[in-house]
């Protein structure tokens, strides 16, 4: 898995799916939230949240008009990074440590699909 998921990843328009806009409700990489909405939510400033595109953390899709929009999955993330910078973390640490998070959990993920497909306990003998 890549660092860090980008809304373009999980646009499903992008991806050449058409889906319906009830789909769009449960689609946590969605771009619906534009900058001020995210920053609203989060009680940060969008300068905050322009800091963590810089970092890498999240890559807000574009809309038409330019605007940066960001989905639930990445406003998971910016929340997450506050917590660590309220904490007294620097930016760019809050960021490598959830791109680290993400990345231990997708591997934790994979782990255990591989052994529910594969069966548990077997040896090098069969």
């Amino acid at each position: 898995m890549d660092q860090r998921r980008s809304a373009a990843e999980g646009d499903t328009l992008a991806q050449g799916r058409i889906t319906s806009n009830e789909d769009r409700f449960d689609d946590e990489d969605y771009p619906a939230y534009s900058m001020g909405a995210a920053a609203e939510m989060l009680g940060v400033t969008p300068t905050f949240l322009r800091a963590l595109g810089a970092a890498h953390l999240i890559e807000p899709k574009r809309s038409s008009g330019g605007h940066r929009r960001f989905s639930r999955y990445q406003l998971r993330l910016a929340a997450r990074a506050r917590e660590l910078v309220d904490q007294g973390t620097p930016v760019e640490a809050a960021c490598r440590i959830i791109i680290l998070e993400d990345q231990l959990a997708e591997a934790q993920r994979l782990n255990a699909e591989y052994e529910r497909e594969h069966g548990r306990g077997r040896t090098a003998g069969g």
